[in-house]
């Protein structure tokens, strides 16, 4: 099941980039924005999946901490919310530089 869901995820951005190349080629634009769309698609998921596994893993290893000394959560807890931050930042990053690409198509 979870194989599934990884190639569903994977595979996903790309079903929607090809939407866009099949508009543009019925615009009859002569260009091939085809790289456009796959870089978006590469671009932003990419970053959703590195931001997930790094999410995750320091979720993981911040209640391993609390777990082990319940009394040390109050300083765990906010380098971790600020780690968490800093990973979706990138994330963002890169679904901005994925609508800047997809705007090149459009």
């Amino acid at each position: 099941m979870k194989k599934l869901i990884s190639l569903v995820a994977l595979f996903s951005g790309t079903l929607f980039a090809n939407e866009g190349v099949q508009a543009v080629a019925a615009s009859g634009d002569s260009r091939n924005f085809a790289f456009y769309a796959i870089g978006a698609a590469l671009a932003i998921g990419l970053a959703a999946l590195g931001g997930t596994l790094g999410q995750g893993r320091a979720a993981a290893a911040a209640l391993e901490g609390i777990a082990r000394n319940p009394s040390a959560s109050g300083k765990i807890f906010v380098p971790m919310i600020l780690g968490m931050a800093l990973i979706e930042s990138l994330v963002l990053f890169a679904l901005l530089i994925a609508f800047m690409i997809f705007g090149k198509i459009v």
